[in-house]
């Protein structure tokens, strides 16, 4: 009984003195992780601000346009379905689909000797009634000189001369049948009624098509000059009929759907007459050249109405733009190499650059890279890239290098 309790006592002792160890390493180490940080801490001199790299670009002059941006499609000025205006079989086919075709070019030719046939028999029936017409103005010669001998009564020189006056009705009208069998003969051989693409062929060589056919046989879409119909919002409208009615002309870009690339430029024709009441916008329609046939038709477009130019405005780079809580503002290098919070207007935007209206003047440099940790007074490091990240050589661009290159002197 005694050794097991001696046994008991002596296991307690060795956890005791074990968990005491514990204890001291871990207050051990506390101590030396407390005394490495404040080497650290006592290296850094109090007062002294971080110096943060940013990348720079002075304020520039120049003009900048006022635009109304709008969703729009591109819609052809004229577009036709090229039926048959008479029955019969299609012979020829002389267009390719995709064809580019003036106006008054030969399309497409129908049998024509039923038309011929026709205007064979009516000219041979003309040809009697002229007969029988001559006739009957020889004999009403005759009954003339006949009265006033007294040979013949005067009722037989008014019916010879009725006589007369209906046979010229029956060669006027022969003559209109001959114009319509002539007509129909010109029908058989369709022509182009506008310049423009020619679509996908609708009816094959062979087959018989007729005047009253839905689908015609091909569809010509006129692809120069062509329209852009836009819209722009109803509050924007006010400006526009202005200098409409002033006779100024408008111009009108049309960009690609990712407005990166520039399709075309043409001017404004005309505003619509009416505002949709769903959308409160007003359809507007522009025509372009389009020459080099960059705009197609149902093609959509980003279309950029140019409404005034504002000239000798400041200009900077969109990236040195911040928003914050009492509004846009940028960061201005001042020549300490500290940076300033400076409120600025905005004026329009064309690409990746930003005209100020009040805030900043010429010559200023503003902060376009770095500014997620800055502050008001933060010292900076201009580290502006001057060679491209082909060449691998980094430095100050020249027109930061020039301004900077001045403040220092």
């Amino acid at each position: 009984m005694t050794e097991s309790v001696r046994f008991a006592t002596t296991v307690k002792r060795w956890l005791l003195g074990l968990f005491a160890a514990c204890l001291l390493a871990l207050a051990g180490y506390a101590l030396l992780a407390k005394s490495g940080e404040e080497p650290s801490r006592a290296g850094q001199v109090p007062g002294v601000s971080r110096v943060m790299p940013v990348l720079v670009a002075p304020v520039k002059t120049g003009d900048m346009g006022i635009y109304l941006n709008g969703l729009g499609s591109v819609v052809p000025m004229h577009t036709v379905n090229v039926k048959s205006r008479v029955d019969g079989q299609l012979m020829k086919v002389l267009f390719q689909e995709g064809q580019l075709v003036s106006s008054g070019q030969l399309l497409a030719e129908i049998d024509p000797r039923p038309f011929e046939v026709q205007l064979t028999q009516v000219e041979g029936q003309m040809a009697r009634d002229q007969a029988q017409l001559k006739n009957a103005r020889l004999d009403l010669q005759r009954y003339k000189r006949l009265l006033e001998q007294g040979f013949v009564a005067r009722q037989q020189l008014d019916t010879q001369d009725a006589m007369v006056r209906q046979l010229e009705g029956i060669v006027k009208a022969d003559q209109g049948q001959i114009d319509n069998a002539k007509l129909q003969l010109a029908y058989s051989r369709i022509t182009a009624p506008i310049g423009g693409r020619v679509g996908l062929r609708l009816v094959d060589p062979g087959n018989m098509v007729r005047a009253g056919d839905a689908n015609g046989l091909l569809v010509i879409t006129q692809l120069t000059p062509i329209t852009v119909i836009f819209t722009i919002p109803e509050d924007s409208l006010p400006p526009v009929l202005e200098r409409l009615k002033a006779g100024q002309d408008l111009t009108v870009d049309a960009f690609d759907r990712e407005q990166k690339k520039k399709l075309a430029s043409g001017k404004l024709l005309t505003v619509d007459n009416q505002i949709d009441p769903n959308t409160g916008t007003v359809r507007l329609k522009a025509v372009f050249p389009n020459e080099d046939g960059a705009l197609f038709p149902n093609q959509f477009v980003n279309a950029r109405l140019l409404l005034d130019v504002k000239r000798g405005v400041p200009i900077v780079p969109s990236a040195a733009i911040q928003r914050g809580a009492k509004g846009t503002f940028v960061y201005v290098v001042n020549d300490e190499r500290t940076v300033a919070v400076r409120n600025v207007t905005l004026g329009t935007s064309q690409g990746e650059e930003t005209s100020i209206d009040n805030g900043l003047v010429a010559e200023e440099l503003v902060v376009v890279d770095g500014t997620e940790k800055l502050r008001e007074g933060s010292k900076v490091d201009v580290r502006n890239q001057t060679e491209s990240a082909g060449k691998g050589a980094d430095g100050p661009s020249p027109d930061v290098e020039r301004h900077t290159r001045g403040k220092r002197l």
